[in-house]
């Protein structure tokens, strides 16, 4: 029963993240309507998507209060960001492909290539910026501003036109915005299933005092159930833990960075999953793989370096004792090597199917069985983190 009750609140956490995480989607779609296919996708869907990943965050340093919040944070943003790098792109091509709606996928290589390039970049600074055994708020500054910096980029190499092209289109018309979704239904309906979209909109026209109520409502009711995620996650890795009215249960004993790593980044990473698969039926495939890159800089970037600013103002500098910071230098070089791994697997030919696929699962597979091997204390995965461990300190980035 230790393990099973902070399971079965990290799968009430999925569903409700889920359905909030629609609603924000349909919300942010709407304000973002103006933008282009893959900028969209690495702007304003990857926000929206990765908010989980802010209010986890967020909650692991102010829960736990200490360096074992901030490696939880840590878990849960670098572990999200394997996750969508990995799985989702390569579940939304299976999608896609099982439904007999394609073969293979064709992808830009040019949107690959800068949002790859962009991440490797981001992440690179990611593992030379928090380092050391103190962090100031001044880290978590720098890692909001790497972000700024893209987004800036992003909005920048807009083509003038995809601008006009839009405008003679219509697609800047404030009224109205089309949707594929099917009429919302009654609004009991909408309360008893959570279905947002169903509350706020119902069989009403999309307008921007809607959409931002729905934005707000939703980024509510994740930032509330986020709170539970990483409790049931500090349950798992605790060595007893106590429940009100049921009394007192056993963990695993693990770090919370581990347990972070796998079960909070899957959960938080729900709808970037659901978003890239309705992006690639709907045959926005530059979007659907952009979102997931996108949201890795986002991610790393803003998730952690909101919190982390937050925290540190609040409360002063972060002290990290030696063995947490190895902890975090192994994960992030590690986070590092595998997205160069999957950057290249992105960007070699212009078709994603079934081959690269399998290939990405096959990698998160062996990911996720690394992790559990280090948290177990098997003498393989330690070999392996003493080696990434070694290398960060050889060429003195950790």
């Amino acid at each position: 029963m230790g393990i099973v009750i902070p399971l079965l609140l990290i799968t009430f956490c999925c569903i409700i993240i889920w359905r909030a995480g629609d609603g924000f989607m349909t919300a942010s779609e709407y304000i973002g309507r103006n933008l282009s296919e893959g900028v969209r996708g690495a702007t304003i869907n990857a926000i929206a998507s990765s908010m989980p990943e802010v209010f986890t965050s967020l909650f692991f340093l102010f829960v736990l209060t200490d360096a074992e919040g901030f490696s939880g944070g840590i878990g849960t943003t670098a572990g999200s960001a394997i996750f969508n790098g990995m799985v989702i792109p390569a579940v939304a091509v299976l999608a896609v492909i099982g439904m007999k709606m394609t073969k293979k996928v064709h992808v830009s290589r040019k949107v690959l290539m800068r949002d790859g390039i962009a991440l490797i970049i981001a992440e690179l600074i990611f593992l030379i910026l928090i380092s050391g055994s103190v962090l100031y708020w001044y880290h978590g500054m720098l890692l909001m501003l790497v972000y700024v910096v893209y987004i800036v980029y992003m909005f920048a190499t807009m083509k003038k036109s995809e601008r006009e092209e839009m405008l003679e289109e219509g697609q800047l018309d404030e009224g109205v915005f089309e949707s594929d979704e099917e009429p919302q239904g009654p609004f009991f309906k909408g309360l008893v299933t959570f279905d947002l979209e169903r509350v706020f909109i119902g069989n009403n026209k999309i307008s921007g005092r809607r959409a931002w109520s729905l934005l707000l409502f939703s980024t509510l009711s994740i930032a509330m159930v986020c709170y539970f995620l990483v409790l049931a996650c500090e349950w798992i890795g605790a060595d007893t833990y106590s429940v009100a009215g049921l009394g007192e249960f056993n963990g695993l004993n693990i770090p919370v960075m581990f347990v972070a790593l796998i079960l909070a980044s899957a959960a938080s990473s729900f709808p970037d999953t659901i978003i890239s698969i309705k992006d690639a039926k709907r045959g926005q495939y530059d979007d659907a793989i952009s979102n997931a890159l996108g949201s890795n800089i986002f991610d790393i970037c803003f998730a952690l370096g909101f919190p982390l600013f937050i925290f540190t103002i609040i409360n002063g500098p972060i002290h990290m004792p030696p063995e947490i910071v190895d902890l975090s230098s192994e994960l992030r070089f590690l986070l590092w090597l595998l997205t160069v791994v999957a950057v290249v697997i992105f960007t070699s030919g212009n078709y994603f199917g079934k081959r690269k696929s399998y290939l990405l699962l096959t990698i998160y597979v062996l990911f996720v069985l690394y992790i559990v091997g280090r948290g177990s204390g098997n003498e393989f995965a330690q070999s392996i983190a003493d080696w990434l461990v070694s290398v960060v300190k050889f060429f003195r980035i950790g």
